[in-house]
């Protein structure tokens, strides 16, 4: 296990360095004249050109680079352009938000989408299975923002269980009376396509030969699906779960949007409408790395699901 580690993480850092270079020369030559940008359109071209010699934009590159690394490794990539905040305070007070709407909405979609796809393949074939098909194409079928146009009027004006926005700071505050009618409505939205998607999952493991073998030794349906098939089919799930859950410390930008929700999703949306370049940059770079580190997370979960896996 141990050089299986070591070796992921050596692989990590080339990786790493590379996107740390994609996104610097992106921003370098085709991002725009940062100095211009913060001058804005009515600065002189004196202003303009002490705007760059304050940034270090008329260093040579390999200057500018080494700056760049070193803003990654120490976090320390200055003030918003836009609101002349530390990005380091952005993320610890816009995180919080984020992860107080969309830890709830991942574990609820995921939970939900497992105990429905089981039960969906449980009856397969059955009325029941091609109705909850058909009910699944057809809101995969309608925009997001149907869901939270329809909802805020019914949940919020018509029957006035939720307000509409609004945030505050109490977490508990938030669980109970901001964040429901948002995760209610997220989970609503990906709970059709992650119900398809678990039950193919077990529809496969259920036509494999174990399978038939239980069956032919009398083993109960229950313990078939739960014991058998819901173990083998959780290497597909976590790896379904590790892809969304970068997401989670972005969050849906239309979910803050529309619901006032003060989280990164909404910092990051607003960052690049003010082409807000720290923002961008420092999101970019340690969302890239974050996902690297749960993909090894989620490969290291695949040898507790089967032991059968085998890390090379």
């Amino acid at each position: 296990m141990f050089p299986y580690l070591l070796r992921r993480i050596l692989q990590m850092i080339p990786t790493l360095a590379g996107v740390i270079l994609l996104v610097f020369f992106l921003f370098t030559y085709f991002g725009g004249d940062p100095a211009e940008i913060l001058g804005g359109l009515q600065a002189t071209p004196e202003q303009i050109e002490s705007i760059r010699n304050q940034l270090g934009l008329n260093r040579p590159v390999w200057e500018q680079l080494w700056l760049f690394v070193t803003k990654v490794a120490t976090f320390d990539w200055g003030r918003s352009w836009a609101t002349n905040e530390a990005v380091s305070n952005i993320f610890a007070t816009r995180l919080p938000a984020t992860l107080t709407i969309m830890v709830p909405i991942l574990v609820l979609e995921v939970g939900l989408a497992i105990v429905c796809g089981m039960a969906v393949a449980y009856v397969r074939g059955s009325l029941t299975d091609r109705a909850v098909m058909i009910i699944s194409t057809v809101a995969l079928s309608i925009s997001f923002l149907v869901y939270v146009i329809i909802g805020q009027y019914v949940f919020a004006f018509r029957l006035g269980w939720f307000p509409v926005q609004g945030w505050s700071n109490s977490v508990w505050t938030n669980l109970a009376v901001y964040a429901p009618l948002p995760v209610l409505l997220a989970v609503l939205v990906s709970l059709a396509p992650h119900t398809r998607l678990y039950r193919s999952f077990f529809l496969d493991e259920i036509g494999h030969d174990y399978v038939r073998t239980a069956r032919a030794k009398g083993v109960p349906e229950n313990t078939i699906l739960f014991k058998h098939v819901l173990r083998n089919a959780m290497i597909p799930i976590l790896t379904n779960v590790a892809t969304q859950l970068p997401g989670v410390f972005i969050g849906s930008f239309l979910i803050e949007v529309f619901f006032s929700i003060p989280g990164l999703g909404r910092e990051v949306y607003t960052a690049v409408g003010r082409s807000d370049y720290p923002v961008i940059q420092a999101v970019t770079i340690y969302l890239a790395a974050l996902t690297m580190v749960i993909n090894l997370i989620t490969d290291v979960l695949y040898k507790f699901v089967d032991p059968r896996v085998v890390l090379k």
